[in-house]
């Protein structure tokens, strides 16, 4: 018996049939939060990969840069500056990546409040600082998502990766402010999934590690702290943004049409260790 392999498009969510269907060639990738640490690497991986690559970010002289890198590689990419928390900024974003390629294939939700987040007892943590931190990495995040829907809905097509933290199973102290918003990220995929995935649309989440990245924190981990969770690990080294490279094209092509409103662990097997 023989059977004829499916086909795809870069439209298309049926059943992967070969090798080219892990691939991102082509993808209009939009990442937010992507001038600086995971999104720029992101950024740069899925540019060299073939994709169309959206540099979005509040500091647009810095998107700016990483889309430069992105050309001088042979890449592809277009600076945005975008507030995600702001509705009218995140519509604008998408709207210019509309205008100048016609749609939006893939959304990665990696903006967020965490470099500069001041850690402390919960109970002292100021109203304002709860606020805005859960006003970007909540808000941000589902407001991104409202942008692009109805236009994945249309193309019958999109995916959309959102970036949690390990955080959230570890329970990460004097981070209340911060465990709160990824575990609300978590569960706000869980339901999108629900509610998009008869458009042809996958909605997944990412939960990093510890990531070593160039951005400077207000409290950066010591030596020792990231010695010994890396000690924790299965994979007992530190863990760099392009350890997340796999994952974020694996679920943004056509081989993943099937995986839906999960959250994928890639912490090195922390989260499995004992």
């Amino acid at each position: 018996m023989t059977t004829t392999p499916l086909t795809h498009t870069p439209h298309d969510s049926g059943v992967p049939a070969s090798a080219r269907d892990f691939s991102v060639d082509g993808r209009v990738v939009l990442i937010t939060g992507a001038a600086q640490g995971i999104g720029r690497e992101l950024a740069r991986q899925f540019a060299a990969a073939g994709a169309l690559a959206v540099v979005a970010d509040l500091d647009l002289a810095k998107a700016e840069a990483v889309v430069k890198e992105i050309h001088d590689a042979g890449g592809v990419g277009l600076a945005v500056q975008v507030d995600v928390a702001d509705e009218a900024s995140a519509v604008a974003m998408v709207d210019t990546v509309i205008e100048k390629w016609g749609r939006v294939d893939v959304l990665i939700n990696n903006a967020s409040i965490f470099a500069t987040i001041e850690k402390g007892p919960f109970d002292q943590i100021p109203l304002a600082q709860w606020e805005k931190v859960l006003k970007v990495n909540v808000t941000g995040t589902y407001l991104c998502v409202k942008a692009v829907a109805a236009h994945m809905r249309r193309a019958g097509f999109g995916r959309i990766v959102n970036i949690s933290s390990d955080s959230v199973t570890r329970g990460t102290v004097n981070y209340l402010h911060y465990v709160t918003s990824k575990a609300a990220v978590i569960g706000m995929t869980n339901s999108l999934a629900r509610e998009l995935g008869g458009h042809g649309i996958t909605v997944n989440c990412v939960r990093p590690g510890m990531v070593a990245t160039e951005v400077e924190r207000t409290v950066n981990p010591t030596v020792e702290v990231r010695e010994r969770a890396a000690s924790q690990q299965c994979i007992p080294r530190g863990m760099v943004p392009t350890d997340l490279v796999g994952v974020m094209f694996f679920l943004a092509a056509p081989a993943s049409a099937f995986i839906t409103g999960q959250t994928i662990a890639c912490d090195g097997g922390y989260t499995h260790s004992s």
